[in-house]
């Protein structure tokens, strides 16, 4: 049986939302936001020759450049200043909460700092984010200096500048479309990137039809899938499993309390599009740092002639990448899974109000029986996730393309549906707050009129 608030959500209709003025400037904001991200994704970084980077570019796109261009929006091809996007944070997220779970006073200040120790740990953040973007514009510099009008020191200090403000630009941009729009900002970034490099794709697909190179078979297949992906990732990112939560009776006065019952939701995709996130990201350090070492070869020391035999192995589409990719992805599911849900702390909050499931001891039975449950459903969700993002490796392993199988494949999909999921349910809770609003206010002058 639905919940009041769903069965108010099944009503919200278009006179709802023209209400709703507080969600009109939310979702203009975040609008605004997403325009101005674009329009970065257009603006070169001063210095290079565009002509000569484009044919640079050429030769490479096939490779990890064309992935990094697909959630970039098409920077990378421009070599625009935010070329860099949101990886570096993501990078930095990765590792703050990584040391979050080992490191002893970042653990303390997690559980226990409330919410001054969040805002600490988002620092810290930061600073990385600073850091690493850095690092890795200083690699993208020194490599761009064959195709510089003027290479040398000005040129890649211009560079690593413009790179780095772009990222942290773009980051205070995703912070604040979360506060003051709607969804999560650093994955509506991403998504933008990816929507607007589809239809690119999906003419390179049909003009690889065209000439030939692709089968009207497979073209068919390929769009089938995709339908297919979406549909799966739907139902796979509602799908939840509800623990019955039972609250005693208790007396007031003359008369019995209590006595309800609720339910706890267990999505089996707990962590959502983090884990391909985080693993791509992973996945990409290795490649600037041969990237960085490459642009100089003669300065590369011998005992790191190794990179040379391990980086082909680390390429779209090779065996050894996609297992790395798909264990990545499985551990950083149960990894982000242990993070955002703790089951002794969500046992302990249960037996602190009365609450308890049936046939199970509160306290630490419950806790372990939590565990016991999220465990089984984290396997379901994390070989999902690693099926869906590990179908386009299989496409570019057999069709030798990347970007028109990227922007189709497993990953785009989930980060498309998942964002807009998440949107969605967002402006929908949106609109129930103010129906709620409303509902109090007339009560309220209800309430008045009676008195009168």
């Amino acid at each position: 049986m639905a919940s009041a608030a769903e069965q108010l959500a099944a009503n919200l209709n278009f006179g709802a939302f023209s209400k709703a003025t507080d969600l009109h400037k939310r979702l203009l904001f975040t609008l605004g936001a997403m325009i101005v991200y674009r329009l970065g994704t257009y603006i070169p970084i001063p210095g290079v020759n565009a002509d000569a980077f484009a044919q640079a570019f050429q030769t490479q796109s096939q490779g990890i450049l064309g992935m990094v261009n697909m959630f970039s929006g098409g920077a990378v091809e421009r070599m625009a200043i935010f070329a860099l996007n949101v990886m570096p944070y993501i990078s930095a997220s990765i590792i703050v909460q990584l040391l979050g779970a080992v490191y002893p006073p970042w653990e303390k200040l997690k559980k226990e700092g409330g919410e001054a120790g969040r805002k600490q740990l988002n620092q810290y953040t930061r600073y990385l984010t600073v850091v690493l973007a850095m690092a890795q514009s200083f690699g993208i510099a020194m490599s761009l200096q064959g195709v510089a009008n003027d290479p040398g020191l000005f040129f890649v200090l211009t560079t690593v500048t413009t790179l780095t403000g772009g990222t942290m630009f773009l980051m205070w941009l995703g912070e604040q479309v979360t506060a003051r729009g709607v969804g999560n900002g650093i994955s509506l970034i991403i998504f933008a990137g990816i929507v607007a490099i589809l239809p690119s794709s999906v003419y390179q697909l049909l003009e690889l039809t065209r000439q030939g190179q692709i089968s009207a078979f497979l073209l068919f297949a390929i769009m089938a899938l995709a339908v297919a992906l979406v549909v799966g990732i739907v139902f796979m990112e509602r799908a939840q499993r509800r623990l019955l939560i039972q609250y005693p009776k208790r007396q007031q006065g003359n008369r019995m309390v209590g006595g309800e019952s609720s339910f706890l939701p267990l999505k089996v995709n707990t962590a959502g599009v983090i884990p391909p996130i985080f693993a791509s990201s992973l996945l990409l350090l290795p490649t600037t740092v041969s990237a960085m070492l490459a642009s100089n070869p003669d300065a590369v020391p011998t005992w790191l002639d190794w990179l040379n035999v391990v980086m082909p192995m680390l390429q779209h589409g090779q065996p050894v990448f996609m297992l790395l990719y798909g264990a990545l992805i499985v551990f950083f599911c149960f990894f982000y899974t242990s993070i955002v849900f703790n089951p002794e702390d969500t046992a302990e909050n249960l037996r602190k109000y009365g609450g308890f499931l049936p046939g199970i001891r509160p306290g630490k039975r419950t806790a372990e029986y939590l565990d016991y449950v999220l465990t089984r459903l984290t396997v379901i969700g994390a070989a999902y996730i690693a099926l869906v993002c590990l179908l386009p490796e299989f496409g570019i392993a057999q069709l030798g393309q990347l970007t028109f199988v990227t922007a189709l494949g497993g990953t785009s999909i989930l980060i498309m549906v998942s964002v807009t999921m998440d949107t969605v349910a967002q402006i929908q809770s949106h609109l129930l707050t103010h129906q709620y609003e409303g509902l109090i206010k007339k009560a309220k002058l209800r309430g008045r009129g009676g008195r009168r």
